[in-house]
């Protein structure tokens, strides 16, 4: 098997994974603020889920500082690259970096 059939392969499968498990992760935090600003009571067995959904979350926005920070030089719009790559994550960085490659 070649590398970039399997990165041909598994690298869409990847992408639609991470944007609905980001979007979710967005949802619950979202829901967990209103929860605590409305006083309702959730409960304590999501809360390894919440410290999960956060930790993604922070890894995420991390990728997509470092890719606003090098699109400028990789001829992309920083916005719009940092954006893609929280939403897809280490598949956009590495996107990134294989165009200075080409």
């Amino acid at each position: 098997m070649d590398l970039n059939y399997i990165k041909g392969k598994f690298s869409p499968i990847i992408k639609v994974i991470s944007i609905v498990l980001i979007s979710s992760a967005i949802g619950l935090e979202l829901w967990n603020l209103y929860a605590i600003t409305h006083n309702i009571l959730v409960p304590s067995s999501l809360n390894p889920i919440f410290w999960f959904e956060r930790f993604a979350v922070s890894c995420h926005l991390v990728e997509a500082i470092i890719a606003g920070f090098y699109a400028p030089s990789r001829k992309q719009l920083p916005i719009k690259y940092a954006t893609y790559t929280f939403f897809v994550g280490t598949v956009g960085l590495l996107e990134l970096f294989a165009r200075s490659k080409e």
